[in-house]
């Protein structure tokens, strides 16, 4: 009964991708809408369970819903309901789909759908081997959704997409197999259990930090480190902006759970030379993510660089190891997924609009709605106070130097900072300049986006009030716990 229930988002999910295939194409809107919710109240539901079970955490023979897992599988949740309830208003704005001409918007949410049922499954699996089969499934499903609009350049990021990140994965199941061999006799994946892992004496040092590097560097193409991040922005710039917001705000980290989940398993056998990866990982994403974010950028690309910076920020964080920089990693991830996805959410109406190939410029003289839902994105992805990612980060800089890493901390303060000039100049390019772009109001989009941009408002209330319970709290001792 217990793993029906742990199944029940992903089986849900599921579920409505059926049900909008044997749909009629005028029921499928409200099928995927009504499907969402109930995929996403069964997933909120497994995070409260979660949260209050934080010191006794449920474990199967293949799950584990611990406090780790519920935090990113809420974020999972949220972002796929919001994405699935968007995707109509950017489906009314399209005009040719990879899909074909017979039902490209029922292929559209069964593609969707079965991506987002994936995903609910990640966080919640507690053996590596099925987390890499899990990971590579994603790639499926979302390479034919970036590609979904059909376009030449479309297709080129999807192709891309596929090649690099299943390059990434081969790697990463190369490195599985080393760590196979090396915990020693036996047939049974159990082996690959993290808590199985963490437990075993079986691989040396050299076979751990060899299958630790090539785990983390094949999983880093999937997450978007720098120097494997090239498929990043076009992929994300190319995709529907609901699919982008997936990709952006609920795959990366997901992912990088698996990633460190695996670091901390073998942590025992491989010393600290999984968090000097993450470390090397994270400053080269910030320092390849700034000088484009100085760069004049359609909206869609700026926020594809600001992903690469914002997973080197959460790479930092788990590589100073440290309880503050775990805090602020799980207040960044929900953080970055709130502001990211409403910053994906408002390109719709741009790109319908045919101002979506440009950066954007002065968008309050014809959107106030659209300049106010860009400009509370942009100000929290840049870490303005009092956003929850600017408490985020300063949680994880002071976890840095608390652990002793004084010199990765300094370099990473330096980076932020010029990050921050950068997206803090295409705030006010955005929202104050001196040039408007193509299209006309729609009063339906506005108030859509304008409900849109309260509650994410309302939520990072919330969060910042989150971020200073957690510290300190017990639920975060639980949490370091629980991801290995």
């Amino acid at each position: 009964m217990t793993e029906l229930a742990v199944l029940a988002p992903m089986l849900l999910a599921l579920l409505t991708a059926l049900a909008v295939a044997v749909a009629g194409a005028r029921r499928a809107d409200a099928v995927n809408a009504g499907g969402s919710c109930l995929t996403a109240a069964a997933a909120l539901v497994l995070c409260a369970v979660a949260a209050a079970r934080h010191d006794d955490p449920l474990r199967g023979s293949w799950y584990a819903l611990d406090a780790a897992g519920g935090a990113f599988l809420a974020v999972i949740a949220v972002v796929g309901l919001l994405s699935a309830l968007a995707s109509p208003s950017h489906l009314r704005g399209t005009t040719g789909s990879f899909f074909g001409t017979r039902a490209p918007r029922r292929s559209y949410y069964v593609a969707l759908q079965c991506f987002w049922a994936v995903l609910l499954a990640i966080p919640l699996v507690d053996n590596l081997a099925v987390g890499w089969i899990l990971v590579e499934a994603t790639t499926a499903f979302s390479a034919l959704l970036v590609a979904s609009g059909g376009r030449r350049r479309a297709l080129e990021a999807g192709w891309k997409y596929l090649v690099l990140t299943t390059l990434g994965l081969t790697v990463a199941l190369l490195g599985i197999l080393v760590l196979y061999v090396g915990l020693g006799s036996g047939g049974s994946l159990a082996r690959l259990d993290f808590t199985a892992i963490h437990a075993s004496h079986g691989p040396s040092r050299e076979q751990a930090v060899l299958a630790l590097v090539l785990i983390l560097g094949g999983l880093a193409t999937k997450i978007g480190w720098a120097p494997v991040h090239n498929w990043l922005p076009d992929a994300h710039s190319e995709a529907p902006p609901p699919v982008s917001a997936l990709l952006s705000a609920a795959l990366l980290p997901t992912v990088m759970l698996v990633a460190w989940r695996t670091q901390l398993a073998l942590a025992p056998a491989a010393g600290g030379a999984g968090a000097a990866v993450f470390a090397g990982f994270g400053l080269a994403s910030l320092a390849v993510a700034v000088p484009f974010l100085w760069r004049a950028l359609p909206l869609k690309r700026l926020l594809a660089y600001s992903s690469l910076e914002h997973m080197g920020i959460l790479a930092l964080g788990i590589g100073f190891a440290n309880p503050l920089a775990t805090a602020g990693v799980i207040i960044h991830v929900a953080g970055h997924a709130l502001a990211k996805s409403l910053g994906f959410y408002a390109a719709i109406p741009l790109g319908r609009d045919g101002a979506g190939s440009d950066a954007p410029v002065s968008l309050n003289s014809t959107s106030p709605a659209g300049a106010t839902a860009v400009g509370v994105s942009l100000a929290s992805l840049s870490g303005m106070p009092p956003a929850p990612l600017f408490v985020s980060e300063l949680l994880i800089l002071a976890g840095g130097f608390a652990a002793g890493h004084t010199a990765v901390a300094i370099a990473a303060t330096l980076l932020l900072a010029l990050g921050f000039l950068g997206l803090a100049h295409a705030l006010i390019e955005a929202t104050a300049g001196d040039r408007a772009p193509r299209g006309s109001r729609n009063r339906r989009t506005e108030r859509r986006l304008g409900a849109l941009t309260a509650a994410v408002v309302v939520a990072q209330l919330g969060l910042l009030v989150a971020a200073f319970a957690l510290v300190g709290s017990p639920l975060l001792a639980d949490l370091m716990g629980s991801v290995a």
